[in-house]
């Protein structure tokens, strides 16, 4: 038998426990050009949120009463592809099931002789791609500039961080405890951070980590962090916008300072992004992540959950900022 998660309802605000549903199924049978999958590693993202609701987004919604989906790694059971052998290792976007057949569309065989499986679910796979993607493309960082970074502790802001010190570039973090903004600064090498939870005025505080001013500003967060880096950008500044955890689980529209005259002011640029516009670019990311990692330039800190069971709980996590670093769930 095989377990399966449902969206069960559409979550208004917050998610609960409750908007999930397992069913059991049985295992499924393959033939021709298909292989049997058994999950090893689950990605939880907080861009699922936006799936989980029936609004206009860059990607479909989920379907109430059907799979969750993300990236997953993935251990070959049976296979009657020839692309694929038994006990290589996949990563794709597939369903949050224990085991699942695939034709072998999207999945990608990942070695992990010399790194961990979980690694291609974040500093090597879309997170780092995220991270390396957005800072170079729209961030475009030139050595000695100031880059500051909202959700900075977390899978993609802490990447950022690093790509940017590898730069040349001084890096400043925000993150929401004493301990993750400790461990910016010991593990990853941010010059400094700032623990948004314990800080009257963060406009203040971002003046005073950034006495040249802020020339990138990586925005995982959005909200009243966002608003108060306005405060602080350079003439030409870039701000890339990546993700709004701190208003995903809004029922009512966001409300902030206006930013058009700070952008007009400053000549600077705020852009959006999504991974897949840059799908060209994915084989240069991969090998240079790859390169900055081998060469220990990089490191990958992740927040390991356990149990298939775990995967909901781990998911709501991301909104309480249970992880540091990447958040897998180990099935």
């Amino acid at each position: 038998m095989s377990r399966t998660i449902l969206l069960n309802k559409r979550p208004v605000g917050r998610p609960e426990l409750s908007d999930f549903k397992f069913v059991t199924e049985e295992k499924p049978t393959i033939t021709t050009g298909e292989v049997l999958l058994r999950t090893s590693y689950v990605s939880v993202d907080p861009y699922l949120r936006g799936r989980m609701s029936d609004a206009k987004s860059y990607a479909a919604p989920f379907e109430l009463n059907k799979p969750m989906s993300s990236g997953i790694i993935a251990e070959v059971m049976e296979s009657n592809n020839s692309n694929f052998k038994v006990g290589d290792y996949v990563s794709g976007m597939l369903e949050w099931k224990e085991f699942q057949k695939s034709t072998g569309e999207g999945l990608k065989v990942v070695d992990t002789t010399a790194v961990g499986q979980s690694v291609y679910l974040g500093a090597l796979g879309m997170t780092g791609m995220t991270a390396y993607l957005g800072l170079t493309e729209i961030g475009k960082p030139k050595k000695g500039e100031t880059i500051i970074i909202s959700g900075a502790a977390g899978a993609v802001g802490s990447i950022v961080g690093q790509i940017g010190k590898i730069l040349g570039c001084r890096v400043v973090g925000i993150a929401g405890t004493d301990e993750k903004v400790n461990m910016l600064k010991t593990e990853f090498g941010f010059d400094d951070a700032i623990n948004y939870n314990t800080t009257d005025n963060m406009a203040e505080a971002i003046a005073t980590a950034c006495p040249d001013g802020v020339d990138i500003y990586f925005d995982n967060v959005g909200g009243a962090i966002s608003d108060a880096v306005l405060f602080n950008i350079n003439k030409f500044s870039r701000m890339i916008i990546c993700g709004a955890i701190a208003v995903y689980n809004n029922t009512e529209p966001a409300k902030g300072v206006s930013v058009q005259p700070f952008l007009v002011k400053n000549s600077a640029l705020m852009q959006g992004f999504i991974l897949g516009n840059y799908a060209a670019k994915f084989p240069e990311a991969t090998q240079q992540l790859a390169t900055w990692f081998k060469e220990g330039k990089i490191k990958a800190t992740e927040t390991v959950v356990e149990g298939f069971d775990s995967i909901p709980q781990a998911f709501i996590g991301l909104f309480d900022g249970k992880n540091k670093g990447k958040m897998v769930v180990k099935i």
